[in-house]
């Protein structure tokens, strides 16, 4: 078996191996790597390009598209071509609800706190796996390019980003084939990118404004002795590029008198003008007209035009900055640095009114669109350890985290995790009047915990007994700089405490470290193959209770077919949990959802009827 050399103070490999830093952009993607003169520098395979759109097609053979060429299928195949995934990471139904009319794909929604899927034909797909499209292709252009095996990265996401949407990226590299060193905010890695933190003597207070083609946030960040604190997020997750090629769109239709309906009905018409629109407003970033035709319909715009056009969409993102600086009690001229990110920057009226509005010059010299992935292939340079004059923080070499539902690992600290550190996760019961919870904390990389190694064993006694899902119990892992681990569960509505101190890494060797490391880089996808079935099992039994708890509950309200319907249903269900096919579970969850949605609304409406006259039903 061959080994993988790893570096025990980072969990990382040791330099001689490469690490890319991968930007997984809403939008757009790409991958960065520090060259033969030490700079960071953006991959672009064989003409390609430097960057990757986040888009995934699916083709009815079952083959799949990523990219450029999936981009092409967004008009004409809008049902199997998926965008914009990163907005669907780590969300459940409910996250999302208000937006359901943005995607032109199926996303399922059964009303529950249950993650996010999409459907796609007969299969169903999770933000994690289409992420992992998306990254398995930068992964293979940077192989391609640089004529080396690629199975380390670092990987950015929003400073906003919850520890769940931050383990969902985690997975998604995983499921790529990465080991994913670390997992570095945004604003942090474009900070790096202009150098700001690399000197650990440094102080300063800096804003990070990033406008890309869908989202806008602004970050305010402390750096203090080379770490990034973040003081204040704030943004818009629909705003961006995109609106400004939509003003120009909708002033060349009002200017035309276009028909909107017609319109409508021709899509090449209306992609073509999308298309003239972005063109457009590149076009002014560097001049002061823009003039062209499609179809003999003329397209006109003047600069000053165009920036009256968005000069409303401009303010909402100074509106953030006010709103970020007030959360961190901060003035504008309080701020030391103010770094552009994402390709919007690039217009001229954006430059101008940041500047005005923090009251300094913004720097904007490195590509906004590759400023974030330079900077996480620094950072992936600072976790090889070849940049020594940079203190690196001593990090936890092995994951940590609890057994839930089927036996899977849910990870609270991730492996590589800067120590001393802070980490907690919200559960709850999962069977009515339960007053008693098992906690059970494991060690390692594998996604079940018969793999990874036990490290303690308690239990939160006294739980008042509520209906499952009712209770909400914290569990918080906080480890020292000595490497102690205290797990903490509190029962939020009663305040029952309980906890238990743990020394993770005794008995283990450097050489059990490193076999863990590489049984899990070896095992990586066929362990998330088995922790989907899992949750896809998990996810059905708890539909199942749920159904039959409803029906038991609700007989007198039902209509005879409803009710033998519905026990169909529930019984295809229970039949496909044996069969061994996520896609299969997850069609006969969709199957009873969607049969019992609309009896089910009846019904809530009868018991607000009800409790409204004094009576109750449940």
């Amino acid at each position: 078996m061959a080994k993988v050399s790893i570096n025990l103070a980072t969990g990382s490999l040791q330099k001689e191996d490469l690490i890319v830093g991968i930007d997984l952009g809403t939008t757009n993607s790409l991958v960065a790597f520090i060259n033969p003169d030490g700079n960071p520098q953006v991959i672009n395979d064989t003409g390609k390009g430097l960057l990757v759109p986040s888009i995934v097609h699916f083709n009815g053979d079952g083959s799949v598209k990523v990219g450029n060429e999936a981009k092409e299928y967004l008009i004409s195949d809008p049902e199997n071509t998926i965008f914009s995934v990163k907005r669907l990471l780590g969300r459940s139904y409910q996250d999302i609800a208000r937006y359901r009319d943005f995607f032109s794909y199926k996303v399922i929604d059964d009303n529950t706190e249950s993650l996010v899927k999409i459907k796609v034909g007969d299969k169903f797909f999770t933000p994690i796996e289409l992420s992992g499209f998306i990254l398995k292709e930068l992964k293979e252009r940077a192989e391609h390019a640089l004529k080396t095996p690629v199975t380390r990265a670092v990987i950015t996401v929003p400073a906003y980003f919850n520890d769940s949407q931050r383990q969902a990226t985690r997975d998604a590299g995983k499921l790529a084939g990465l080991d994913v060193l670390r997992i570095v905010n945004e604003p942090t890695a474009a900070s790096l990118a202009y150098g700001i933190g690399l000197n650990p003597e440094e102080e300063k207070t800096i804003a990070v404004y990033d406008l890309g083609g869908g989202t806008f946030d602004v970050s305010i960040l402390k750096i203090q002795n080379g770490i990034f604190e973040v003081l204040a997020t704030n943004g818009d997750t629909f705003l961006g590029g995109d609106d400004f090629d939509r003003a120009i769109l909708n002033y060349w239709i009002s200017e035309n008198k276009l028909d909107a309906e017609a319109l409508a009905n021709d899509q090449t018409l209306t992609q073509g003008l999308r298309l003239k629109a972005e063109e457009a407003k590149k076009a002014l970033t560097t001049q002061n007209l823009y003039n062209d035709a499609l179809k003999g319909i003329p397209l006109a715009i003047s600069k000053n035009k165009f920036e009256e056009l968005i000069s409303e969409k401009v303010q909402q993102t100074l509106d953030c900055c006010a709103n970020a600086l007030r959360d961190a009690g901060l003035k504008p001229e309080q701020i030391d640095e103010v770094i552009m990110v994402g390709g919007s920057t690039r217009t001229p009226l954006v430059k101008e009114s940041v500047a005005e509005f923090f009251c300094k010059a913004v720097h904007d010299q490195i590509n906004p669109d590759e400023v974030v992935a330079l900077g996480a292939a620094i950072q992936s340079d600072i976790l090889a350890g070849n940049r020594s004059d940079i203190l690196l923080l001593d990090v936890t070499p092995l994951s940590l985290g609890i057994e839930t539902m089927g036996g899977l690992m849910d990870v609270i600290i991730p492996r590589n995790s800067k120590v001393p550190t802070k980490a907690g996760r919200q559960y709850t019961t999962s069977v009515d009047g339960q007053v008693n919870m098992k906690i059970s904390v494991f060690q390692g990389e594998r996604d079940l915990v018969s793999e990874n190694r036990k490290l303690a064993e308690f239990e939160l006694k006294g739980i008042p007994a509520m209906p499952a899902g009712l209770p909400k119990v914290d569990i918080n892992f906080l480890l020292n700089a000595d490497g102690i681990l205290t797990v903490q569960a509190i029962e939020l509505r009663s305040g029952i405490k309980q906890e238990v101190e743990v020394k993770p890494t005794y008995g283990l060797s450097d050489d059990e470290v490193e076999q863990m490391l590489l049984d899990s880089i070896q095992h990586a996808q066929d362990d998330v193959q088995q922790r989907m079935l899992i949750e896809a099992r998990t996810e059905a039994e708890q539909m199942v209770y749920t159904a039959e708890r409803f029906l038991e509950k609700n007989l007198a309200f039902l209509q005879e077919n409803e009710i033998v319907q519905t026990k169909n249903h529930i019984e295809a269900l229970k039949a496909s949990l044996n069969a061994g096919d996520k896609d299969l579970i997850h069609s006969k969850i969709d199957e009873l959802n969607e049969y019992t949605h609309p009896f089910a609304e009846r019904v809530m409406d009868m018991a607000i009827a009800q409790a409204m006259k004094g009576k109750q039903i449940e």
